[in-house]
Parts: structure tokens; C-alpha cells; sequence
């Protein structure tokens, strides 16, 4: 469904790279990721964790991990921030964000790391709403209607929601698991069109509120939580900014507030539920 091909080389010690760097990602002040400019294209370099080479029309990527890093790692790797940016090269938009299918059409939760996205994405999925995609929202624009690509048919959960949301599941670690769709959390196999965008903000223990964002706001949000590896190519560029305008003037575009407790989780979902049945202003 990417169109991307994938490739798995042996483990090796990571090398010292010389070639330039186009854009650094740290995490909790530490280098998470590192892409480096190379004549092929890219090479996204985790470290301890593995390369990945992109080539520079996005088709195809091929990756060598470090020693003693599993697949499974190197797989939510790939899905989580690989595919993304390999995907933006071939002019897709892609989002940090989860989706999940409400009445046949697409609803997305979208904000940085650690706002809750795949729990709420899994909370709507066991009460019997498919989920779409976690990690990575695939978005296409065209004559106006925008849809949403079903993605990998699996969640990422913590174990604390893991288990609140599953119960005791084999598999279920402390760190983010991988858990594969099934009875209880379907998965959504076909494109359906994007009705609402929910920008989750900051935690509110006071209740659930939920506004309209449109305009630059909107613009702006959606531009801090896209993928793009553009590296100065104006027609990228173009095209990437030219679909953020789209959503963002759509109407699709809302923020959300609530509070990060489990117990609260169903009415939250009722609150989303009502919000985005009701009519677009």
C-alpha cells in the first residue's frame, strides 16, 4: 500500500559518518535520530539501534542494525519514524498522529509524544471503533476531500494502558508493545474520508473541552506534528505546505482537553463521538 520497498542487511558496529547532516531529533537532551545528506539520498541513523538508507525519491529504504538489536525494535522503528519520512519524500502528507473510523469515515488524534494518541486510538478501538493507523497518519488530498490510508494493524501501547484497556496481555512490557489488531481491537483496511482532526493539548483535570482551530493555527499545528524530509526541494516543499493549507482551512481542524485518567477514557470518547457528528460550522 506505500509502495516502499524494504531491505534487511546483517548487523554491524554503526560507523562514523562524515557525510552532512540535514536535521538532528534529541530526546530528553539526548541525539534520538540523526539524517545525513548522502549521495544516494539519506541515511537516518538511531543510535546503538540501526541505519536506515532512504533513497531519494522515498521508494525504497534498506536498513542495518546494530548488534544485538531484535526486529521487532527494528520494525516499530521503521514504522514509527522511517516510513513516515520515506513517505514525505514521494510527496505524501504524514502526520504524527493515530486515526480511528467513526460512521465510515476517518477521526485523528494528532500532538507530540507521550499526549495520549494510541490510548485513545486503543479506546475507541475495543468499544468497538477500528482503528486506522497508529504512529504514522497517511493523508491524501485530492479535489478537495481528504482521506486517511490505513496503515500498519497494530497499536503501541504502554503497558499501564495496555492493561487498563486489555486486561493482562502476554507480550505487555513496561516500555511501549507492539500489540497486532484482532477480536477485540479491529483494524480498518480501507481509505475512509477525514471528517476531524483533534489537536490534544496539554492535560486538563478540570474536564474535557473541546474548540475549533482554523486558520493559521490550525496551519501551524498540523505543520509542528507533519513528517517532512524535504532537505530544499521547492517542489516538495510546495506540495507539503499546500496540503497543510487544504486541512487547514477544511474545517476539520479542532483542539482537545482532557483528563489523562483511564477511568475518564469512556467519556471522553463520548465527548469526541458527539463532536464530531455534529455538523462542520
Amino acid at each position: 500500500m506505500t509502495g516502499i520497498d524494504l531491505d534487511l542487511a546483517p548487523a554491524r558496529r554503526q560507523r562514523t559518518l562524515r557525510s552532512p547532516v540535514v536535521t538532528e531529533w534529541k530526546l530528553h537532551g539526548r541525539s534520538h535520530a540523526r539524517i545525513h545528506r548522502t549521495r544516494e539520498g539519506f541515511l537516518m541513523r538511531f543510535p546503538q539501534v540501526a541505519d536506515f538508507h532512504i533513497s531519494r525519491d522515498g521508494s525504497h529504504v534498506s536498513t542495518r542494525p546494530a548488534p544485538g538489536v531484535e526486529t521487532p525494535s527494528l520494525y516499530n522503528v521503521y514504522l514509527s519514524q522511517v516510513l513516515p519520512m520515506a513517505l514525505s519524500r514521494r510527496g505524501r502528507l504524514v502526520f504524527h498522529a493515530s486515526a480511528v473510523e467513526v460512521d465510515g469515515c476517518a477521526i485523528a488524534f494528532m500532538g507530540a509524544s507521550g499526549r495520549g494518541k494510541s490510548t485513545l486510538a486503543a479506546a475507541f478501538a475495543t468499544a468497538g471503533f477500528p482503528f486506522l493507523t497508529d504512529d504514522g497518519l497517511f493523508v491524501e488530498v485530492a479535489n478537495g476531500a481528504a482521506s486517511v490510508v490505513p496503515g500498519h494493524p497494530s497499536l503501541r501501547l504502554w503497558g499501564d494502558s495496555g492493561e487498563a484497556l486489555l486486561g493482562p496481555e502476554p507480550g505487555l512490557e513496561d516500555g511501549k508493545s507492539r500489540i497486532l489488531s484482532g477480536d477485540r481491537i479491529a483494524h480498518c483496511t480501507t481509505p475512509r474520508p477525514l471528517r476531524r482532526i483533534y489537536l490534544i493539548d496539554e492535560a486538563d483535570d478540570a474536564g474535557i473541552a473541546i474548540g475549533p482551530l482554523a486558520g493559521a493555527p490550525a496551519f501551524t499545528a498540523l505543520a509542528a506534528h507533519s513528517f517532512l524530509l524535504a532537505d530544499g526541494d521547492a517542489r516538495l516543499l510546495e506540495g507539503h505546505f499546500e496540503g497543510l493549507a487544504a486541512l487547514a482551512g477544511a474545517g476539520l481542524c479542532a483542539s482537545l482537553r482532557y483528563p489523562r485518567r483511564y477511568e475518564r477514557l469512556a467519556e471522553v470518547r463520548a465527548a469526541v463521538l458527539a463532536d464530531s457528528r455534529s455538523p462542520r460550522a
